[in-house]
């Protein structure tokens, strides 16, 4: 049920592929709540995506086509936002992360360095060229809130999340560096959510994920949070309810994230050494 949560706001969603993405069911939700949005994918992913379904689905919203790894192409998106919208905006959400080594299966310890460094730019620097842009053209309101999507994988080791797990940790250390700067200049907030493995196209992508969401579900009190109940958070960070909340990393994890071990795991085990003794 929608309470208009975001009425009068304004905002760019980033990252929405197809409609198990986090970024399309924000989109949907933050559009249900009032807001006005422009959506925005790297030419490619717009070739291989279903967006322009998703604008339909948001009051015919704009697609703005934009590479985040180039300075000049977001600040034409932020530019053109704010002509579409008639001045500044109020969110930003970044869900934007691509590793060529998890693509092409080439393990951690072989990793191939050009790879890494695109991995970096793509789903770290990235947030750092949105905000840096934001800023140098005076693109958010004051206590607008950016949001980035972010995984536990930045402060734990999960083998098979290769080297998207160091460009988290960046991404990550951005949002609360820059957070204090843009907190001081123009009261806007940044902060990272750090989900529940999740069932998206790129998720999926990961090795072994179908094992360790399993695990994460077991092992969270709550079970693995939705993609649905992601954007629900979202949405309450791009609130004026969550105005004073800023250079924080939020786990929305269920409760993953402070659970050493659940019982449900402890009998699986108990029962795999009965079964092996």
């Amino acid at each position: 049920m929608a309470h208009q949560l975001l009425k009068g706001k304004k905002g760019i969603i980033f990252g929405a592929l197809d409609e198990r993405s986090i970024a399309w069911k924000t989109a949907i939700r933050a559009v249900e709540e009032g807001a006005e949005i422009v959506l925005t994918n790297a030419p490619i992913a717009l070739r291989m995506g279903k967006i322009n379904e998703l604008a339909k689905l948001c009051n015919d919203a704009p697609v703005i086509p934009a590479d985040a790894t180039s300075v000049a192409d977001l600040e034409s998106l932020l530019q053109k936002s704010m002509e579409h919208f008639g001045g500044k905006m109020d969110f930003i959400l970044h869900s934007i992360g691509m590793s060529p080594n998890v693509r092409k299966a080439i393990p951690y310890t072989d990793t191939n360095y050009d790879n890494f460094l695109k991995t970096l730019d793509i789903s770290a620097l990235s947030l750092h060229k949105v905000l840096q842009s934001s800023m140098k053209l005076d693109a958010l309101n004051e206590w607008s809130s950016v949001v980035a999507l972010t995984y536990i994988a930045a402060q734990r080791t999960f083998p098979g999340y290769n080297d998207m797990a160091e460009a988290k940790a960046l991404m990550e250390s951005i949002a609360r560096s820059f957070g204090y700067h843009y907190g001081f200049a123009k009261k806007v907030r940044v902060n990272t959510i750090s989900q529940s493995p999740t069932i998206t196209t790129a998720g999926s992508g990961v090795s072994g994920f179908d094992a360790f969401f399993t695990y994460a579900d077991k092992m969270s009190p709550l079970g693995n949070a939705t993609a649905e109940q992601c954007a629900d958070y979202c949405l309450t960070m791009f609130s004026d309810y969550t105005k004073m909340v800023t250079m924080q990393n939020l786990f929305h994890d269920g409760g993953f994230s402070n659970t050493g071990v659940s019982q449900s795991i402890i009998e699986e085990m108990e029962k795999a050494a009965q079964a092996n003794g």
